[in-house]
């Protein structure tokens, strides 16, 4: 009888398998779950739908700069708080979060080193400080390696993502870089100088409205964000529905806002023959 006493069903409490943290990153684009070994070999392209994640500025130099070339200028150089802005965070305390952060001082890392053996002068701004907006120090730095660039007849490549355009917190400031950085690229130019843009997602307002946009070449990633005013601020101004992709790598280089979209991939073969052609 004490066969017919036995319950029914056995529950077994399997312990739940404790996956660790940092293994798994997300992809934006379709969502899957890509192993990070594998996502920074492809050098953090989604394998299977192409998403390009963000780069940190330093990561991108040393993706497009031969190994221990590169030589940092104005590495120290930090912004000030010329309105002295306050906000739900003080200009001070944003700074100082985003420094911590990125381990950077400011959102633009310039230099020079070589690209494939030829001398180059690079600036790159990272969207990961205060969305790579241009304030007084990020023009400065910009314009500070435009300006050596020309002196030492060399060629220039600037790499742009930035979400924020002008920085709010230094007003009219950070308006002035952008006259600043485009008047120091007409010397550049006027000397005969290769300049080659790119643009990364997002490259936006006022960055996008000077030095980004005025390259003798300008490339981009695939599916970028690249404009002045963001899509639904554009709808929502005129009350028309926008044609799909708008604002993408894609759409704009159909309708000649660009000259080409480069797998970052296959960045530095580019870069390397672009610079061949033009010296």
């Amino acid at each position: 009888m004490a066969l017919f006493g036995k319950p029914k069903y056995t529950i077994v409490r399997l312990k739940k398998k404790e996956i660790p943290d940092g293994l798994w990153t997300k992809c934006e684009g379709c969502q899957e779950a890509l192993y990070n070994k594998t996502l920074e070999e492809n050098l953090r392209v989604c394998p299977k739908c192409d998403y390009h994640f963000v780069l940190g500025a330093h990561e991108r130099i040393n993706m497009l700069l031969d190994k221990d070339t590169f030589q940092e200028y104005d590495k120290d150089m930090m912004s000030s708080d010329p309105l002295d802005f306050k906000g739900p965070k003080t200009y001070i305390e944003k700074l100082a979060q985003d420094q911590s952060i990125t381990r950077l001082k400011e959102a633009a890392v310039t230099g020079g080193g070589l690209l494939d053996d030829k001398k180059i002068i690079i600036a790159v701004t990272d969207s990961r400080f205060i969305m790579g907006s241009m304030g007084a120090v990020v023009g400065e730095k910009i314009t500070r390696a435009i300006e050596t660039a020309t002196k030492n007849r060399l060629p220039l490549i600037i790499v742009s993502g930035s979400g924020g355009g002008a920085r709010m917190y230094e007003g009219m400031f950070s308006l002035m870089q952008m006259a600043k950085t485009s008047a120091a690229l007409y010397y550049h130019h006027k000397e005969k100088l290769p300049y080659i843009s790119v643009l990364t997602n997002p490259t936006m307002a006022g960055v996008m409205a000077s030095f980004a946009g005025l390259g003798d070449i300008i490339i981009a990633e695939p599916k970028a964000l690249i404009g002045f005013t963001g899509p639904r601020v554009i709808e929502q101004t005129i009350r028309q529905k926008l044609p799909p992709g708008f604002q993408r790598s894609e759409f704009l280089l159909e309708h000649g806002l660009i000259d080409m979209i480069v797998q970052r991939g296959n960045l530095k073969a580019t870069l390397s023959q672009l610079l061949d052609y033009f010296t």
